[in-house]
């Protein structure tokens, strides 16, 4: 987690384009993953989103970095926990 970076793939497909909780609820959790890193820290990092792709890159994140990373996997594997079929974490 202090090297290398994010990727996401795929759909959630809990339910129809812009009604899927789940999928809203991972996108929520990306994106403000990335708006914290780059408002909260002076660390710098790389990311690309399209429709079912997230692509983050970093390197030597710092300290107050590293727990938003933390944060966000808390927040996909109660996802993931909730939503078996739909959500999967590698690590």
């Amino acid at each position: 987690r202090n090297e290398g970076g994010i990727t996401m793939s795929g759909h959630a497909n809990y339910a129809e384009p812009g009604k899927d909780i789940v999928c809203a609820a991972i996108s929520v959790l990306v994106q403000n993953l990335i708006q914290s890193i780059e408002e909260l820290t002076a660390d710098k990092i790389q990311y690309s989103m399209q429709p079912g792709t997230v692509d983050i890159k970093f390197r030597d994140l710092s300290e107050q970095a590293q727990l938003l990373v933390s944060s966000f996997f808390v927040g996909v594997e109660m996802i993931a926990s909730e939503y078996p079929d739909n959500v999967r974490c590698k690590h």
